[in-house]
């Protein structure tokens, strides 16, 4: 069983490192790690923390990571923000990018594929035939690699698909053997994915014009999440976009951002 001063060296690194608050959850962390650290022969977390510290291949870190990250998504979830995307969001970028046809969306949690691959299905269909005109591509970001190896595969169960439209079934993924489907490289092209840690300075060159960043920043305290918030209002366009969980809230009182709906904010 993890030790309190084990468990705090592990919190701490996690804080400090991910932005990712995890002191109400000992008995988690415990869970997650202690098969593994038994399994590589380490005595204690200590050791494993020791270990990840000194590996200089960052091998340990990644899994530390993978380990204490949740990523649970699905297809279609929160769809009230697609509708929304594809009925406001698109026709004002349409009208406003019309010469540069360069569409910038950042997708900050991407998990297991299923929100990015969401979106480039979006704007598949927001764009039809127009498509090829226009530079359409979905930027996907996760902290972890696990997941991120998952979502460049796209094999997805029947279970999993079964809320989107039979249309999009059809048109973006592949039939495989024993019920599976794999996202077809048309639409995988469309999503470029990355390994990034949201602690670390943004990279873009140039300004995004819509952020998803649903359902990741209840892992992070309130300061954490302001310094977070800031930076993606930085980083968005004037009149750009960010959506976030609709179970989450930023502070009305400090956000710089005015409020469309209770998780659709805009940069004025």
């Amino acid at each position: 069983m993890i030790k309190d001063e084990e468990f705090i060296r592990i919190a701490s690194h996690m804080k400090q490192r991910y932005g990712i608050d995890l002191t109400q959850k000992k008995v988690i962390v415990n869970g997650r790690l202690e098969n593994y650290i038994r399994r590589g022969g380490w005595r204690n977390f200590d050791e494993f923390m020791n270990a990840v510290e000194n590996d200089k291949s960052g091998n340990q870190e990644k899994m530390l990571v993978n380990f204490l990250t949740t990523n649970h998504t699905y297809f279609m979830r929160e769809f009230e923000h697609f509708d929304f995307f594809k009925s406001e969001v698109l026709p004002w970028l349409k009208t406003k990018e019309s010469a540069r046809k360069d569409l910038r969306i950042w997708c900050g949690a991407a998990s297991s594929g299923e929100e990015p691959y969401m979106i480039a299905m979006v704007l598949a269909d927001f764009f039809g035939l127009e498509r090829e005109r226009w530079d359409t591509k979905v930027l996907a970001t996760d902290i972890s690699t696990k997941v991120l190896q998952k979502a460049m595969i796209g094999i997805y169960s029947e279970e999993q698909l079964k809320s989107v439209p039979e249309q999009w079934k059809r048109h973006f993924f592949q039939s495989l053997a024993g019920g599976q489907y794999q996202v077809k490289d048309e639409l995988k092209q469309e999503v470029i994915f990355r390994q990034f840690n949201l602690m670390d300075p943004f990279p873009f060159k140039k300004r995004m014009h819509t952020i998803f960043l649903r359902n990741v920043m209840i892992y992070f305290d309130e300061k954490t999440k302001r310094e977070l918030v800031q930076k993606v209002y930085d980083a968005l366009e004037p009149g750009g976009y960010l959506f976030i969980g609709t179970t989450e809230t930023l502070d009305r009182t400090t956000t710089p951002f005015q409020i469309i709906k209770p998780s659709i904010f805009r940069k004025a």
